[in-house]
């Protein structure tokens, strides 16, 4: 890698993930939910139901800043907390309706969003930085996940 490839990449990565966060941020506002929240929402919907430890790890968060997000969605009536049956000392953790139809209405407003920033590229572009954008996911993931496991 050359000597100026590296901060133009991190430099790219931070433009990213401050343009990841205002549209998340976005869409939260017009759900009238927290920002924070909405990644939680978004991974019951897909996974769950799970345990607060596996929200906490495919979040890359704290179990702490998981919990107190889980928290206010339980208080919200969009989670419910179970106990696991094969562990009694657990809670599972799942999407109540009111959930799936906060999850349904992000996922439009997120897919408008796109649909939106995105309407002048073409299919092939779209596919290509799909691409690009997972290669460069995985070759984080796998440095993190290697530096966590020395």
């Amino acid at each position: 890698m050359s000597d100026d490839a590296a901060p133009a990449l991190v430099g790219a990565l931070e433009q990213l993930g401050r343009a990841q966060r205002e549209a998340a941020a976005r869409i939260a506002h017009d759900l009238d939910r927290p920002r924070a929240g909405l990644g939680v929402i978004r991974y019951l919907r897909a996974h769950g139901p799970v345990q607060l430890c596996e929200v906490a790890e495919a979040l890359r968060v704290d179990a702490s800043v998981a919990s107190r997000q889980v928290s206010a969605l339980v208080d919200s009536g969009h989670v419910a907390r179970h106990v696991d049956e094969s562990d009694r000392r657990a809670r599972t953790l799942e999407l109540t309706d009111s959930g799936r139809h906060l999850a349904a209405r992000s996922d439009e407003l997120f897919e408008a969003f796109i649909a939106e920033a995105f309407a002048d590229w073409s299919p092939a572009d779209l596919t290509h930085a799909i691409e690009r954008i997972r290669s460069v996911a995985a070759a984080i993931s796998s440095v993190s996940q290697e530096a966590t496991h020395r």
